[in-house]
This record gives structure tokens, sequence and C-alpha cells, in this order.
């Protein structure tokens, strides 16, 4: 940890802004000279080196191989984020921006896609959300032939959705017995989760009130238990905006860049770390090796959770990018997404 804002005198508070300030605005190293002609400070280039120094024996700022600029630390960062930071609330366009993507109809899991796209297109990250592992409700299932030995199942969820799966069919079964099959499934399990139909069926084959035969039998509890199987596997990290982040800032750092995609590939790593970020109200903000996830990448992360109208935590929404973020106008626009999807949610 650095030291405290208030450590600092009001000379070095002003002359660490401003390197942040450059180095946020244009990724590059800010020498003495540069301060002294441009802030406004009314400070020689002596003066400022010599804060410049102090701060770099703080670990606040990092001076460069190539250059005798100086650049702040992710300790920096850091001191900057939690006690200098100004925040910057998000405009009425991208309110609206992220408001309208939220009150698209369709699948819940669509409208969540769609606002984080908008989070990544409007921060320049990508936009990352966690929701969580969510039991559909059935509204019909149906067997559809493909060949003598596979048939489609095709389950439609009352939210409107439609997920497919291959099944292997048993040696001999007819087009009757899918039909059959499916409209019993359709008939009995309508209106239940996952769970719930599984264990209605389970109810219905023990007490032999199945009204199926052998074939359709075996179709219906192997139907079921590929649905079953699938939802306690599905996915629960949407991404969006991954092409983001090779930007031409980027393009001069390529390693950077390729160990971050390769750390966004690893979903349940990434799905871990932002479900760290469920505990409190809080946004939380992860910069660079603060978290082992993204030590190479050098990245940031900024994540907040929402909440159902019961006030649990039903997921968590964010973005990820180099540590040079616009942390002002990121962080509020962050918030604002959380608060958008909390009402979806709700």
């Amino acid at each position: 940890m650095g030291p405290p804002v208030s450590e600092l005198t009001d000379r070095a508070r002003d002359v660490f802004r401003v390197v942040v300030d450059s180095y946020l605005a244009n990724g590059t190293p800010v020498g003495s000279k540069t301060i002294a002609v441009a802030s406004g400070l009314n400070l020689s280039p002596a003066s400022i080196r010599n804060v410049m120094q102090e701060l770099e024996e703080r670990g606040l700022l990092a001076s460069p191989h190539t250059s005798a600029g100086r650049l702040p630390t992710e300790r920096g960062l850091r001191l900057f984020v939690d006690g200098m930071m100004q925040a910057l609330e998000p405009s009425a366009d991208e309110r609206a921006a992220i408001e309208s993507r939220a009150g698209r109809g369709g699948p819940v899991e669509e409208a969540l896609a769609a606002t984080t796209s908008a989070l990544s297109g409007l921060s320049a990250c990508a936009g990352l959300v966690l929701v969580p592992k969510r039991e559909l409700t059935l509204r019909s299932i149906a067997f559809v032939p493909l060949s003598e030995t596979q048939a489609l199942a095709v389950l439609v969820a009352e939210d409107g959705s439609v997920e497919n799966r291959v099944i292997a069919l048993s040696p001999g079964t007819s087009p009757g017995a899918l039909i059959e099959a499916g409209n019993y499934m359709s008939a009995t399990l309508g209106g239940l989760t996952l769970g719930e139909a599984r264990s209605r069926i389970e109810r219905e084959m023990a007490d032999g009130r199945a009204a199926v035969d052998g074939v359709a039998r075996a179709l219906v509890e192997r139907g079921i238990a590929i649905w079953s199987e699938d939802g306690a596997r599905r996915p629960v990290l949407i991404v969006r905006g991954q092409g983001r982040l090779v930007d031409a800032a980027a393009a001069a750092d390529l390693e950077r860049v390729r160990d971050l995609l390769d750390d966004l590939e690893g979903k349940q790593e990434v799905a871990t770390l932002l479900d760290s970020a469920r505990a409190g109200d809080a946004t939380r903000i992860f910069i660079g090796a603060e978290n082992k996830l993204f030590a190479l990448s050098g990245s940031s992360v900024i994540a907040r959770p929402f909440r159902g109208l019961d006030g649990q935590v039903i997921g968590v929404v964010g973005v990820i990018g180099p540590t040079r973020l616009n942390y002002a106008r990121v962080v509020p626009m962050v918030d604002f997404t959380a608060a958008t999807l909390a009402r979806l949610m709700g």
C-alpha cells in the first residue's frame, strides 16, 4: 500500500495529479519541463523534478528506461482512484444508450448481452457480466428425427428462448414415439423449471403414472437428463467487445494484449474474479497485479454487483481494459449499468 493522500504535500499532490492525468490521457511518460509549461502550477522544472523524485521514492511514480519522464505505478493509480479521483457522471446520451439496450424485449440473456455491448462501446473496454445459474422455465419440448439413430430435442422456454440438443435414439425408435414423448413432456412439464421437471418425471416413472410406452419413456428420461445436466454447466459469464482491447495504443504492446485475451478465454477464472466482487455494495477496482489473473497483462477490472427486489445479489457487471483507463468516467458508467440491470432483473 502506498501512503495516504493526506501524507502528501499540496505541491506533491498537484504534481502527482498532473502526471496521472497525462498518463491516463496519453499513455506516455511526462517530464518536468512539460509539467512546468502546461500545468499552470507556477513551479520551475527543477522544483518539479525534486517533487517527482520524492513521489518515485514513495513508490507512486516510476521512470521507464527509455525516458526521463515519469509514469504512475499501479500503487500510484490505486492512490489516485481511492483518494483523488473526481467522478464524472454519465451523460444523458450515455445513460439512454445503456437503458435502451436493457429495455429490449426477448430473453433476459440477450438483454444482458446487449447492455454489456453498450457498456463496452461507451467505455472502450471489454464489457463483462456475470449472471446467476438460471434454471429455464419450460414451455414445450419436441423431438425431431434427424436419422435412424439421432433426434433433435428442442426446448422452448417461457421467456421465448429456444435451445437444441442432439440425442441418440435406441434402434427401432419410431416417429410416433418421438411425438408421444414430446407431447407428454410439454403437457406434464410446462411451467416447471428443469429441476422441478426432473423431480416430477422421476416420481411419475417410479409410480407408474407416466402415460407413455417403453420407447417414449426412455426418450423422456434421456431428454430431461440431458437438459438438467447441461443446465448445471450453463455459462454464467458474458463477454463483449474484446476487439476494443486491440487499439492503436495497444499495438506497441501486443504481447500484453495477447496475455489479456488469453486470460479472457479462461472464463471460469474471470467468473471467479467477478464473483469476488459480489460482497458489499461498492464498486470494486482491481488494478494490474493486484489480481493474479491479470498480473501478466497489466489490466484493470472495474466491477459492481447488482441486486434484485429482495436485496439479494443476482449478478456482477463490469469492464476490463488497460490500467490506463479513464477511471473517473468509467467507474460511474459501471455503477449506472449495474443499477439499470438491477431494474431489468428485478
